[in-house]
């Protein structure tokens, strides 16, 4: 591939009559060439040196070049001198391909192309080489990198380095969504694939992520369709969590925790199993960032029966007739029932205040037997008839 890319920047430097160099989207060295007939002075500056000698460019010149828009740039653009700073003007051209930043053709072309001409002599040709350099440098980046790179990311402190990787993988403003993808038992069938195309996967300790692109107006339900559909061939009680959609990489750690946090739910909650998005979870959210349910409920979350008692009332807004229908008991069994829940917590029913600690407490221990290593299937079976009221 390196001397393919080399012919199509010697090319692309005869079509503009200017230096020109490709550097990925992190700004590395991949092939560069002078021009016999540019003009003296254009030849060469400071940045040019720097990234033929180091291979590579400073952070600085990063963020200089970057100001003016290079990484969302689907169009040649102008990027103006500096002379203070010793920069020349130079002219680039971005390298995408299918919508993907791959990295940067740049002439030092002394000003003389005009980017609003589409006209403009060797420029729809030099595009049209730009594009190509991408779909070189896209069907040269293999998947284990960007799986790498996402692993990375999730499982501490994002490097730099890694999240420009999938931001040059999947573009800079992409909508993205991370599913979180929780097997009932550790691995992964033999044969098992990550869904959908374009799909960046990487296997974690805790689940297994999947990097989704969607749609430009950044629907996420798609995604719950194809996170159903990788459940197939995993073990019973298998789970998935979407979460909220974002523009670009930034924020995945944050879409992690979404994901998984939507998938614990649906692990313990069957009217949103087998998978859930963060944006339906409701109330599950701030349940989710309990420690524990309050140590007073203790004595009640000893009795399994009474338990689910004061969850399904609680799940029905305090309704009897709907409540002791949900359990199949006898109104005044239901009665009962709530009174004991009474007399164990010392919480009075008809208050607000206590009912909310009951409730949020039943569910925080709801959530705390689907954590790994817990017996789910026993939980589900504990909580089967509950739906959604």
């Amino acid at each position: 591939m390196r001397d393919d890319l080399q012919d199509l920047v010697d090319e692309v430097s005869r079509l503009l009559a200017a230096p020109t160099t490709l550097e990925d989207a992190d700004f590395t060295l991949l092939a560069f060439c002078a021009h016999e007939d540019a003009a003296e002075g254009t030849a060469m500056d400071a940045v040019r040196a720097r990234s033929i000698l180091g291979r590579g460019s400073t952070q600085e010149t990063r963020r200089r070049f970057e100001e003016h828009g290079i990484t969302t740039a689907t169009a040649p653009l102008r990027v103006p001198a500096d002379p203070a700073a010793g920069i020349l003007t130079r002219l680039c051209l971005p390298v995408r391909a299918e919508g993907r930043l791959y990295g940067y053709l740049w002439l030092l072309d002394g000003g003389g192309t005009d980017v609003t001409d589409p006209a403009a002599p060797g420029l729809a040709d030099a595009v049209s080489l730009a594009a190509e350099a991408g779909r070189l440098l896209a069907d040269s980046r293999p998947a284990a990198d960007l799986a790498g790179a996402l692993q990375t990311v999730l499982q501490g402190d994002p490097p730099e380095r890694s999240v420009r990787a999938l931001t040059a993988a999947l573009g800079a403003n992409t909508p993205l969504t991370l599913v979180a993808l929780c097997p009932a038992s550790p691995g992964l069938p033999d044969g098992w694939s990550s869904p959908g195309a374009g799909a960046v996967t990487a296997v974690l300790p805790d689940g297994v992520a999947v990097l989704l692109p969607l749609s430009q107006d950044g629907d996420p339900r798609p995604a719950g369709a194809l996170a159903a559909a990788a459940l197939v061939g995993l073990p019973a009680g298998s789970t998935a969590g979407v979460a909220a959609a974002r523009r670009g990489c930034a924020a995945l750690p944050d879409q992690w925790r979404e994901a998984r946090t939507a998938a614990r739910v649906a692990a313990v909650a069957p009217e949103l199993a087998p998978v859930a998005s963060w944006a339906e979870l409701g109330a599950w959210r701030q349940v989710a960032e309990l420690a524990g349910p309050d140590p007073a409920l203790a004595p009640l979350l000893a009795d399994p029966v009474l338990t689910e008692t004061a969850g399904i009332w609680l799940d029905c807004a305090g309704s009897p007739q709907r409540a002791a229908a949900l359990l199949r008991v006898h109104r005044q069994t239901l009665y009962y029932r709530l009174g004991r829940i009474a007399e164990l917590t010392g919480l009075d029913l008809a208050d607000g205040a206590d009912r909310l600690l009951l409730h949020l407490g039943v569910r925080a221990a709801r959530l705390a037997v689907g954590a790994p290593g817990a017996d789910r299937g026993q939980h589900l079976r504990a909580w089967k008839g509950i739906t959604s009221v």
